[in-house]
This record gives structure tokens, C-alpha cells and sequence, in this order.
């Protein structure tokens, strides 16, 4: 696979724990994932308008995001948008990639413990033809990484509410159940990866995943009796 550069992000770090907007830049790690009392969309009125232009009728969909904000809502993919789906803590190594060395992302959202990047139409088809290309697909690889569902033209996701319920379940910190924004959209036109970037950022998740695990295998037994914590990831 070539190497891919991208330009820098002219967006500013954030490297607090609250979600972030499209137009902040944040490396979100796995010890950096939002708190679940700092959960709380940040869906603008424009980023609303945009994810009610999915639906068929748009005025119609923007009404009912408006009459009930705290409430999750089904949109078709396809035509605003298509969505990339990946295990949580595979989408955190991507995220990392994506915001640390690459042009950083679209809108982003959790779900039932897996992670939605909201991507640009026509990727859901693109994308899986990429990983057959690069042979990403191959029996050698296909351990490196995780099932990926891709949502295009025909599917539905999905999206988070508008704005947490008040009465979230504090107790759900990876949002196993409940559905949230990491990266809320704030502009009727946000930048979506297309499947060219998705790829790049797949590959070097897989590849970060590799080497933890060589890692892993390389050191030695560990003391059964005694806990043990990796505090390799602490920033």
C-alpha cells in the first residue's frame, strides 16, 4: 500500500475529555475518552440541519430532531452521509491515527459498544473493494482486523440525540447501551473521509494493534500473585 500524506489541520488541539466539535481537533485515546458527565452533545443548530437532510423529507426529519432533542433518531445513509462501524476500541486506534497524523475526521458517534465514523457517500461500497485491493482481506490478514460493518445507500443507522437525557445512566461509561456523540457535526457542510483516508487510517490501526501484541508476547510471565497494571497508555 503507498504511504499517504495529508496537510496539516489548520483546527487546535483540545485535549480535554468533553466531546468535540467537527472544527476542534482531539486525540482521543482510549485513557482519553470522554467522562460519562462530560457526555453531552454539542449538536449546533447548522450540524442539525445537516443530519436532517438524510432523511427523505428533511423539513419534516429537522422537525422532529427539534420536538425531541434528548431522543435518538433512524437516519438513511447515502445520500448526506455513509457510516463506517467498528469495534470501540479498534475506532480509538483509529481516531488516533486520524487526528494525530492525518487530516482528522467527521462527525463520530457511539453505539451499543461500537463506534459510527461518519463518512462521505459511496464509501460503504468503496471502502470494502480498498481492503480486497490492498489484500487486507487475505487468510493472513484477516485476524489484524476487526469485523467492519459498512452502512451505505439502502442502510440505516442510528444517530444520537441532540442533547443527553438528563436522566443518561452514569454507570455506562463506554456507552454500551446508550448512544453519543464523541465528534458532533456544528455545520450544514462538514468534511466526511472519503474511503481512501478510512483505508489509510484502517491499516494503521491494524498495524499499532500488531505490535501491541508483539509486545505483549515478548515480555515475561507476569507474577501471578500480584496485580499488574499497564500504565503504558497514561498521558
Amino acid at each position: 500500500m503507498r504511504q499517504q500524506t495529508f496537510p496539516a489541520s489548520k483546527r487546535a488541539h483540545d485535549h480535554t475529555d468533553a466531546p468535540c466539535t467537527t472544527r476542534t481537533r482531539a486525540s482521543i485515546a482510549v485513557s482519553a475518552c470522554p467522562a460519562p458527565d462530560a457526555a453531552v452533545s454539542h449538536v449546533t443548530a447548522e450540524g442539525a440541519a445537516w443530519l436532517a437532510s438524510a432523511g427523505t423529507y428533511p423539513r419534516s426529519t429537522l422537525a422532529l430532531l427539534r420536538e425531541r432533542p434528548t431522543a435518538p433518531v433512524v437516519l438513511p445513509c447515502g445520500t448526506a452521509f455513509d457510516v463506517v462501524n467498528v469495534p470501540m476500541i479498534f475506532g480509538r486506534r483509529m481516531l488516533d491515527r486520524l487526528w494525530e497524523e492525518g487530516p482528522g475526521t467527521g462527525p463520530v458517534a457511539t453505539y451499543r459498544g461500537r463506534m459510527l465514523l461518519f463518512a462521505a457517500p459511496g464509501t460503504a461500497q468503496r471502502l470494502p473493494s480498498l481492503m480486497r485491493w490492498e489484500e487486507w482481506g487475505s487468510p493472513g490478514r484477516t485476524g489484524e482486523i476487526p469485523p467492519i460493518l459498512y452502512h451505505g445507500t439502502g442502510d440505516a443507522v442510528t444517530v444520537p440525540a441532540l442533547h443527553s437525557a438528563p436522566d443518561a445512566d452514569p454507570s455506562d461509561p463506554a456507552g454500551r447501551t446508550a448512544s453519543r456523540w464523541l465528534v458532533a457535526p456544528d455545520t450544514r457542510r462538514p468534511w466526511l473521509p472519503g474511503p481512501e483516508v478510512l483505508l489509510w487510517a484502517t491499516v494503521r490501526a491494524a498495524r499499532a494493534a500488531a505490535s501491541a501484541a508483539v509486545r505483549i508476547s515478548i515480555s515475561p510471565p507476569a507474577d501471578q500473585g500480584a496485580n499488574v497494571y499497564d500504565v503504558s497508555r497514561r498521558r
